[in-house]
């Protein structure tokens, strides 16, 4: 079979994007298929946030990771993106928190990334908007906050420079000898195909263990100011951790602009991409109690979209289980914006046959192939 690429991508999120430039660069020869506007989906409906988290020492590993390369690229970044190095407030109520952010501190410090405890006056001086008497809180320098689809656009330009070419069409199939159908009929040959399509990725892949969580984000006029950090209520983790019921949470973000995005809703099995005014209005409750002007804002917009979530919370990067031939590179939730890079980065080792910085087998695609796609 004659193959013109090496490599198709599905899909042209921030996640498809930077496997395309990670790919390009090893020297593959890429296509991205897409079927609207480069980063236009889930990419588009994020927040953002570069963030480390620690939810399981293989989210560490990819998130650091993916955070390291992120700073090795901010100088080629171009203004749009709107890199802002802004770190992470996580903010605990009382003292039920406050020992949870003793547990990160320790956590984040043994493994050589920098942060700070900050006492109840501490957290008051770094962001005076905040509601007084707060316990405290745990600073995380070197997290950022950007513009997520003018950095899927960079990372595909990237891409192009390397040769990869870009398509708009509608994948049908992922073809299990290599390539893909379009909906036109049109077949592609390619070496391996990826998926990586988000959301979207159970069409392509069925079976695949990725379940739709839908979320609100609101955006507010221009307040230079208003708040320094992106700041994250320690709250959510709590509810952050259920993967059944609706939750909402504290969760702001400054952007360059001097607009502010506040956030977050989490639901599951909530397809319609309507706003759920009953969920958007628990959920800027929520950031009321912790930012009790929040209220004098004027929201500019109010919109939606849907997260891929996997059983337990970490990407599907490498080989499907269906065919060496299917790659998958989707499942991200909402760290897809941080560990965009990374994704890249791991998937183009693997294709390369190349050892990666970090271990690539907890993302392994086979790991929930064993009946455990759907609990919970």
């Amino acid at each position: 079979m004659n193959q013109s690429f090496d490599i198709v991508i599905v899909g042209a999120g921030i996640v498809g994007a930077a496997c395309a430039a990670a790919c390009a660069r090893g020297g593959l020869k890429v296509l991205v298929l897409e079927r609207g506007p480069i980063g236009g989906g889930t990419t588009a409906a994020g927040m953002g946030h570069i963030v480390v988290m620690d939810d399981s020492e293989a989210q560490f590993a990819l998130t650091r990771y993916s955070r390291n390369l992120w700073q090795d690229l901010r100088p080629q970044l171009p203004d749009d993106v709107e890199f802002d190095a802004c770190g992470t407030l996580w903010v605990a109520a009382d003292e039920e928190e406050m020992a949870e952010v003793r547990r990160k501190e320790k956590f984040y410090s043994e493994r050589g990334v920098r942060v700070e405890v900050l006492d109840g006056k501490g957290v008051a001086k770094a962001e005076p908007n905040l509601r007084p008497g707060l316990a405290g809180g745990l600073r995380v320098l070197g997290d950022a906050v950007l513009y997520p689809p003018c950095a899927a656009r960079f990372f595909m330009e990237q891409a192009q420079r390397h040769g990869a070419e870009f398509r708009s069409g509608e994948v049908q199939a992922l073809l299990p000898e290599g390539g893909v159908q379009l909906r036109d009929g049109t077949r592609l040959s390619a070496g391996r195909s990826v998926n990586a399509a988000g959301a979207c990725s159970p069409a392509l892949s069925p079976g695949l263990p990725v379940r739709k969580r839908k979320g609100h984000l609101v955006i507010t006029d221009r307040y230079p100011g208003y708040v320094h950090h992106q700041i994250v209520e320690l709250g959510y983790l709590k509810s952050a951790h259920s993967m059944t019921k609706d939750s909402v949470a504290f969760n702001i973000q400054p952007r360059k602009t001097g607009q502010m995005l506040v956030g977050s809703s989490r639901q599951f099995d909530a397809e319609d991409t309507g706003v759920d005014q009953q969920i958007l209005d628990r959920m800027l409750r929520r950031a009321a109690e912790y930012l009790p002007s929040l209220g004098n804002l004027v929201a500019t917009r109010v919109w939606t979209g849907h997260r891929p979530t996997t059983p337990d919370k970490l990407p599907l990067i490498g080989p499907s289980i269906e065919s060496d031939r299917i790659w998958l590179a989707t499942g991200h939730e909402g760290l897809g914006i941080t560990t965009s890079t990374g994704t890249g980065q791991l998937l183009a080792d693997l294709l390369l046959g190349k050892t990666s910085l970090i271990p690539a087998a907890p993302y392994a695609p086979a790991r929930l192939a064993k009946g455990e796609a759907h609990h919970g």
